[in-house]
């Protein structure tokens, strides 16, 4: 990508109030040192590794490393204090909050864009053109699961279904199973996992009584070799598209991004940058990778709260419970 083009087309597209988020001038991103520690989400990753990339070609003398631990896996690095961002395709929990706390880390907690989970077959498959929740639950679930397409539907195939999940360190995993089996339900052990999206891509691809899931992103980088699957929540079938994704109406499966900035590294001028650089571009990248950009009141608010360096979480409330809500409510 062409940095300065780059730059422009996110200066058009975002409120005037991200750009007075940046606390660094292209001029001094030449003489930032140090190395920038990010892990965490694999459907985070490519648009953070996109942003490491155009960063790094203005600020040559940094060092961004991205690694895909998975959100859970990267949690564990950042609340022990070992890495300066994490990407997290899902709130931090009650656990990993107060994780941190025992280890003195704050943080400041960046929605970065949608992002839809979509639900894959083989292109041969004919028989499912949708599902509802209560079938992908029977496929999913380690209480009595659907072993054959015909127990799902008695006109489909009696073939065995081979199951493809990332794995248990996803936070795709973690929202998948929420709202599917549900947060104390249990999973299927006889899935194949793995925390490589592209893993699970050539899995469904290449056997035809194959389902998966996986961020909406990756379905976009590999429409030709998957069948995308519209889901019923309640309401009817629902596709995912950035649309359906940001209004909410692919339910339950679509949800926001995150990256959680340690707030001590924050304060190291290779970081804030990094940071600044990822807030000012994301709207502009997010497309460019296949995810739903921001409501601009909402890329209004991260960038204040960015600017202000905001501790903590807005999705747990005092007690760690929960908050329920859109991204709109929920985010102050």
């Amino acid at each position: 990508m062409n940095i300065t083009a780059s730059l422009a087309l996110a200066l058009f597209a975002l409120p005037i109030a991200l750009a007075a988020s940046m606390q660094t001038s292209d001029a001094d991103l030449s003489k930032l040192t140090g190395q920038i520690k990010v892990d965490g989400s694999s459907t985070v990753y490519p648009i953070t590794e996109a942003v490491a990339e155009d960063f790094q070609a203005q600020a040559p003398r940094t060092r961004p490393t991205v690694g895909i631990s998975g959100t859970g896996g990267g949690f564990k690095r950042f609340c022990s204090g070992e890495t300066d961002i994490s990407n997290a395709s899902r709130p931090i929990t009650k656990t990993e909050l107060e994780m941190a706390k025992s280890n003195k880390i704050e943080f400041v907690e960046i929605p970065i864009a949608f992002d839809g989970i979509a639900v894959v077959v083989n292109p041969t498959n004919t028989w499912v053109t949708q599902l509802n929740v209560e079938q992908l639950k029977k496929i999913f679930t380690a209480d009595s699961p659907a072993k054959k397409w015909s127990d799902l539907n008695p006109s489909w195939p009696g073939d065995t279904i081979k199951v493809f999940s990332p794995g248990t360190d996803s936070g795709t995993f973690d929202y998948f199973k929420e709202v599917t089996v549900s947060t104390s339900g249990k999973i299927r052990s006889d899935l194949s996992v793995s925390e490589d999206d592209n893993v699970l891509v050539t899995g469904v691809a290449g056997d035809k009584n194959a389902i998966g899931y996986f961020g909406f992103a990756y379905y976009i980088e590999n429409a030709s070799k998957l069948k995308l699957i519209p889901i019923d929540g309640g309401k009817g079938a629902i596709a995912p598209s950035d649309k359906t994704i940001m209004d909410g109406t692919y339910s339950p499966l679509s949800r926001p991004l995150f990256i959680y900035v340690n707030a001590k590294s924050a304060a190291r001028p290779e970081v804030a940058a990094f940071v600044d650089y990822f807030v000012l571009n994301t709207a502009a990248l997010s497309k460019e990778v296949g995810y739903t950009a921001l409501p601009a009141l909402i890329q209004e608010r991260v960038a204040a709260n960015w600017k202000a360096k905001k501790i903590g979480t807005q999705y747990l409330d005092a007690s760690g419970n929960k908050v329920q809500g859109s991204i709109a409510t929920v985010y102050k």
